[in-house]
């Protein structure tokens, strides 16, 4: 094997630090390196409108009361939180209304995207017995129409 000259060693030892030099340079921009960045998406509008059902038996007379029940579909991809407020009762014809009450089960319930017919609780009709002649409601439609927030 050739011995090498003083010239190579220099040129050896200039090639190693140089390399020393360069890594070393490397690793001190990778560790000193900052940055940032960002990302954005549009949330779902869930601007569709949960739909309350409620169902209840005919033949309600004065002074009696009837179960309710209420159940609920989510037309929204996302899970949504209901809370049923109140009810509003109609009556057909010149039956009044005010004979009549509504009321709605407690609680919030959440709502899986897309489900339907989720049950929301029972409430109660009531047809109260008043001292005035009631027959107007006789064959009358009595409507519930229930809210939610």
């Amino acid at each position: 094997m050739r011995q090498m000259t003083k010239k190579n060693k220099i040129a050896a030892v200039a090639a190693s630090a140089a390399l020393v030099a360069v890594g070393g340079g490397a690793a001190y921009a990778y560790w000193s390196t900052t940055g940032s960045g960002s990302g954005s998406a549009k949330a779902a509008a869930g601007t569709n409108a949960v739909v309350i059902h409620v169902a209840f038996d005919d033949n309600i007379t004065p002074g009696s009361t009837k179960p309710i029940s209420y159940t609920a579909d989510n037309p929204n991809s996302g899970s949504t939180p209901v809370t049923l407020t109140g009810a509003v009762v109609t009556a057909s014809g010149s039956c009044d209304a005010s004979w009549f009450a509504a009321s709605v089960p407690a609680g919030t319930k959440t709502l899986a995207g897309n489900a339907t017919n989720v049950d929301m609780g029972t409430g109660t009709l009531t047809f109260s017995d008043s001292t005035s002649n009631q027959d107007a409601c006789k064959g009358a439609t009595i409507t519930v129409t229930a809210s939610s927030n």
